[in-house]
């Protein structure tokens, strides 16, 4: 059986199949064949590590960076999507030749297709998240209908680790720091589902790996983008409102590649089934204090950081149905980052990751975005005063 998955896998880089139609021709294995043993090769993305892998939510900002290092490793990538295939075509360079598949779902409850992505894997990954509600998907269908939907199906069909990933402030109790008045309806809270998507993991495939990460942070984000968005801080009053200034607000952001390299770590560590892994970043600072330090990074012309104005965020929301700013992503904002039972819990220390701080890294993820970097230094007349990160203790 062992050989016979490393024939087909060669083979496929040899016939000129179409992407989505390649994982049909892969032969079904046996529950317990031993795939670790398919091992060809010296290492890197010409080899074969004995990893097949089905990765869900592969076309997000977090999906690029764990399909590039399972393809480095030589693993054979399924990548399962909706919509346009150009959305995900880009992730085909993550491996080699014939190593990442494309398989179309048409959703998350449609089990035949579910099935079909996960049959010859022995390793499942669960992205799929959104910042937002949409008409089609609100938070309930994707966290939790949609997380027991792939931990059963894997389940099913013999996938020996699942790994599924959650967010640090996942909670029971919907916690609504901000006010923005009583016609304004709550609907579901991302965080109160995601808590309840992990406990049906947790019972379905109990030994899952759940990583919990704090806010992610990377080249091309959605995290520090957010901050130096124009519809963020107005084009006319420069002013970046956030709740108390963000004086109130301690956050402890994780860089994406830690993350990554934590992920990896767990598809080898005989341990890692089973845990929970809290993610997050050596230094924790005040929320003020990060986006002062990013917006004079990138030489934003931000005049100040104001206190959030409700009667304000509710047009700004309603009038251009802005899914950069919503309701429940300003509540997550002004929530701080805590660790529950801290003495106890693993971290990616556990998984023989040291991450890296936001001072070592913010120049680096913040370079896309700075204003006037082109111009020759002896041009810019105005001189920026970069504060300095100063983490605060616990």
């Amino acid at each position: 059986m062992a050989n016979s998955l490393a024939t087909c896998a060669v083979r496929f880089g040899r016939q000129k199949l179409p992407a989505a139609a390649s994982s049909v021709y892969i032969q079904k294995r046996d529950a317990g064949s031993d795939l670790a043993a398919c091992k060809r090769g010296r290492g890197g993305r010409s080899s074969f590590s004995g990893v097949v892998a089905t990765v869900f939510g592969a076309s997000g900002f977090m999906g690029r960076h764990i399909v590039n290092r399972l393809g480095q490793i030589g693993s054979q990538v399924i990548i399962p999507y909706r919509g346009d295939t150009y959305r995900v075509a880009r992730l085909k360079l993550a491996g080699d030749l014939g190593q990442i598949l494309f398989t179309p779902i048409d959703s998350i409850y449609h089990e035949d297709q579910l099935r079909k992505a996960m049959m010859h894997s022995n390793l499942v990954i669960n992205l799929i998240g959104k910042e937002f509600e949409t008409e089609s998907y609100d938070f309930h269908d994707l966290y939790v209908d949609g997380a027991v939907q792939i931990a059963k199906i894997a389940k099913e069909m013999g996938v020996e680790r699942l790994i599924h990933f959650s967010h640090l402030n996942a909670d029971p109790k919907r916690t609504d720091l901000i006010h923005f008045g009583d016609d304004i309806p709550k609907g579901n809270s991302m965080l109160q589902k995601k808590w309840e998507g992990d406990q049906a993991v947790r019972e379905i495939f109990p030994e899952a790996i759940i990583f919990r990460p704090a806010d992610i942070y990377g080249i091309k984000d959605r995290y520090l983008y957010k901050y130096i968005y124009r519809r963020r801080y107005g084009m006319f009053s420069r002013k970046l409102p956030i709740w108390r200034k963000g004086h109130e607000t301690v956050k402890q952001p994780i860089f994406a590649g830690d993350v990554a390299t934590g992920v990896m770590n767990a598809v080898f560590d005989a341990d890692a089934p089973g845990n929970t892994y809290y993610c997050v970043g050596p230094e924790r600072y005040t929320l003020n204090n990060i986006v002062e330090h990013l917006t004079k990074l990138s030489h934003k012309d931000i005049k100040k950081i104001t206190d959030l104005d409700v009667s304000y965020i509710r047009k700004l929301i309603r009038q251009r149905n802005n899914r950069q700013i919503n309701f429940d992503s300003l509540q997550r904002e002004a929530l701080s980052d805590f660790i529950v039972d801290r003495d106890v819990a693993k971290t990616l220390e556990d998984l023989h990751v040291q991450p890296r701080s936001l001072r070592d890294m913010a120049r680096i993820v913040v370079n896309p975005y700075i204003t006037f970097q082109v111009i020759d230094k002896e041009y810019i007349t105005r001189e920026v005063h970069i504060p300095d990160l100063v983490p605060v203790d616990d």
